[in-house]
């Protein structure tokens, strides 16, 4: 199943798929060679929409464990390093960022 955004894709700039990988909840993000990578440096990067529908089609094809896969938009520096572009993939990309304590066992 789809959702509206996915169904509609608008690219505006530089984009990447990504997804969760089921068994561990780890970010993975769609490379050029039709696999996935946890980092965010291998992810292939698209500018239009033909390639964002294509990535995202191959991606959702794949058995690998990967779940809810989508476009997100990603900033690309000069010097090529790949960054997040929003707030919701920068948290992800970083992981958890809090260490929540063990409940105390009665």
């Amino acid at each position: 199943m789809t959702s509206p955004l996915q169904q509609k894709i608008r690219i505006t700039g530089p984009s990447m798929v990504t997804a969760n990988r089921a068994f561990d909840g780890v970010v993975i993000y769609r490379t050029a060679q039709q696999g996935w990578s946890a980092n965010l440096s291998d992810a292939a990067i698209v500018r239009a929409s033909d390639e964002a529908r294509v990535l995202l089609n191959e991606a959702n094809a794949d058995d690998v464990g990967a779940i809810g896969a989508y476009i997100a938009p990603v900033e690309v520096g000069d010097d090529g390093v790949i960054k997040p572009g929003n707030l919701r993939e920068h948290i992800r990309s970083a992981g958890v960022t809090i260490d929540l304590a063990a409940p105390a066992q009665p």
